[in-house]
C-alpha cells in the first residue's frame, strides 16, 4: 500500500476531483475491477485497476467502486474476509485507505444500489460511468445502474459525456502524474541498458527479457505492456521469446515499466547482437534516427501530431531514395503511401496511465472532436491526430520493417512497382525490424525527451551492448 503520511496524495486527488466537478454536473460512479481466475478461482491473473478508477482514486483498489459528485469523494469497499490475512496478511481497513484517498464517506459494497438509486433520484439520468473491461464487473455496473452501459469505447449519453470531462483532464498531466511517469521512464532506461549488457551471454530472447524484466521487478514496478524483446522485428507486437540469438542479427526491445500506482513508460531500442551493426544495418538505423531525431526537434504547443507523422513519413522516404531503395520525389511517395511499405504504424501516441493511454475510449481521446480516421494506407494505424499543448506525454517510434505480408502482397506489388528498387532492398536482408522510441513532454517552450537518458546514438548503442 501506498505511503502517505503527509497526505499529498489526497490533496492530489482532490484537486483532480474538483477539476471533474467543475466539468460535469451529475453524479458518476467508477469500479475499480475484479481480478480474473487464470485457470481456477484462487490463481488469477495480475490484477489491474481501471485508469479512470485509479485517476480518481490513487491506489490500485481490488473489487472498489467511488462515487463522485461535486468534487466530494465515497468509497464503496468491503472489509477483507474471514481468514484473508491467512493468505494475504494484514492490509488497511476501508476506513484507513478512505483516510489515504481523501474519501469523504466509506461504504460496504451492499450499500451501492441504494445509492446508485439515490443518484437516480437526484438526477434524471443517474450516475454516469465508463465501462470496466472486466466482464464480471461490466455486469456489475449494468445491473447497479439500472440500464444499457455502452463499451467503453463507444459510450452514449452522460457516459459520453463524462468520457469528455475526463479526457480533458488526462491529456495533460499534473505534477502528482509526472513524478510518477518520470520514475517509470527511468527504471525502464535501466532495464533497457541491462537487457543491452545481458546480450553477449544470452542464448536465446528470453533470456534478455529477464535480464530487462528483473530489473523493473526489483524496483518493485510491473511491465506496462507485454515485452517485446525479438530478433523478428518485422513482427510489431511480438510476444514470443524462444528464438536464439544469432551474431549479425538485430533485437528489437519495446519494454516499459509502470509504477505501482499505475503509469506507465514505454521505450523501444534495437541493437546488434554481436555489438557491432552491419554496414546496411548502420545505414537503416541511421535512416530511422534521422526521424525520429527530426520529430522530436519540431515538437511545440500548437503543433498538429498528424504532421509530425507526416515529417517521419517524408524523412523517412527521403532517407531510402538517398539508400537506392525508394525512387522519385519525396512529396510524391509520401502521397502514395510508399513509405508505409516500410513504416507501416503512426510515429507514436499518448502515454499516461495507459501506454496507449485512454484507447479504452477508442479514438475519443486520440482524435481530436470533428477527426476521424483515414482510411489510408499510411494513415490507418495512426493514433494521434490533435494538437499538442503543455502536459501532455507523447511517444515518438519511427521504425523501418520488412513484413513479408506488406512487401510480398500481389496488390502492393504491382501498386509500387515503378518506386520500390526490389533488387537493391534485398541487399538489406540482414534488418528485419529497426525501432527507436522515446517518451516526450510537451512543454511550454518546446519538448523534454523523460527517455533521454538512454542512448539513441549508433556508437553509444553499440557500447552499452559490448561493455
Amino acid at each position: 500500500m501506498i505511503n502517505n503520511q503527509d497526505g499529498s496524495l489526497a490533496t492530489k486527488l482532490q484537486q483532480r476531483r474538483q477539476k471533474l466537478a467543475q466539468l460535469v454536473d451529475f453524479p458518476v460512479m467508477l469500479w475499480s475491477g475484479h481480478p480474473s481466475p487464470r485457470n481456477f478461482r484462487a490463481n488469477s491473473f495480475p490484477f489491474r485497476a481501471s485508469s479512470h478508477f485509479l485517476y480518481f482514486a490513487g491506489l490500485p483498489l481490488t473489487n472498489a467502486v467511488i462515487g463522485l459528485n461535486d468534487g466530494k469523494l465515497d468509497l464503496f469497499m468491503d472489509k477483507p474476509a474471514p481468514g484473508s490475512a491467512l493468505w494475504h496478511g494484514e492490509v488497511p481497513s476501508p476506513e484507513e485507505i478512505a483516510e489515504m484517498i481523501g474519501a469523504n464517506r466509506v461504504f460496504p459494497l451492499s450499500e451501492l444500489r441504494s445509492h446508485s438509486v439515490g443518484f437516480a433520484e437526484s438526477h434524471s439520468q443517474g450516475a454516469a460511468t465508463i465501462a470496466v473491461q472486466n466482464p464480471t464487473t461490466y455486469s456489475q455496473q449494468q445491473e447497479l445502474l439500472g440500464r444499457a452501459v455502452g463499451a467503453a469505447d463507444a459510450p452514449e449519453g452522460i457516459d459520453l459525456d463524462l468520457a469528455k470531462a475526463i479526457i480533458s483532464l488526462r491529456l495533460y498531466h499534473d505534477e502528482g502524474a509526472l513524478s510518477e511517469l518520470r520514475q517509470a521512464a527511468e527504471v525502464s532506461m535501466a532495464a533497457h541498458k541491462a537487457g543491452m549488457a545481458a546480450t553477449p551471454k544470452a542464448k536465446l530472447e528470453a533470456e534478455v527479457r529477464g535480464a530487462m524484466e528483473g530489473v523493473i521487478i526489483a524496483h518493485n514496478m510491473t511491465r506496462a505492456y507485454t515485452s517485446i524483446v525479438t530478433v523478428h522485428g518485422e513482427v510489431l507486437h511480438n510476444g514470443e521469446y524462444h528464438h536464439s540469438l544469432q551474431p549479425g542479427e538485430l533485437l528489437l526491445a519495446d519494454v516499459g515499466a509502470e509504477t505501482p500506482m499505475g503509469w506507465a513508460a514505454d521505450i523501444t531500442r534495437t541493437w546488434p547482437v554481436s555489438g557491432k551493426f552491419s554496414p546496411t544495418q548502420r545505414d537503416i538505423y541511421n535512416v530511422v534516427k534521422e526521424a525520429h531525431d527530426f520529430c522530436i526537434k519540431n515538437l511545440y504547443p500548437g503543433v498538429e501530431y498528424r504532421e509530425i507523422h507526416m515529417t517521419a513519413a517524408g524523412v523517412m522516404a527521403e532517407g531510402l531514395i538517398d539508400l537506392g531503395i525508394l525512387r522519385g520525389d519525396i512529396s510524391d511517395l509520401v502521397a502514395m503511401d510508399a513509405h508505409a511499405l516500410f513504416f507501416p504504424h503512426g510515429v507514436g501516441h499518448l502515454l499516461g496511465l495507459d501506454v496507449h493511454d485512454m484507447e479504452d475510449l477508442g479514438d475519443l481521446a486520440g482524435y481530436a472532436p470533428g477527426r476521424v480516421r483515414s482510411d489510408r494506407f499510411g494513415l490507418g494505424f495512426l493514433r494521434l491526430d490533435r494538437p499538442l499543448q503543455p502536459g501532455m506525454l507523447v511517444t515518438i517510434e519511427p521504425g523501418f520493417y520488412q513484413v513479408p505480408g506488406i512487401l510480398n502482397d500481389p496488390e502492393r506489388r504491382s501498386t509500387y512497382k515503378d518506386v520500390v528498387d526490389w533488387d537493391r532492398l534485398a541487399e538489406f536482408d540482414d534488418v528485419r525490424g529497426i525501432r527507436i522510441e522515446d517518451d516526450v513532454l510537451i512543454t511550454e517552450t518546446g519538448a523534454e525527451v523523460l527517455t533521454a537518458g538512454l542512448p539513441t546514438d549508433l556508437e553509444a548503442v553499440e557500447d552499452l551492448v559490448t561493455g
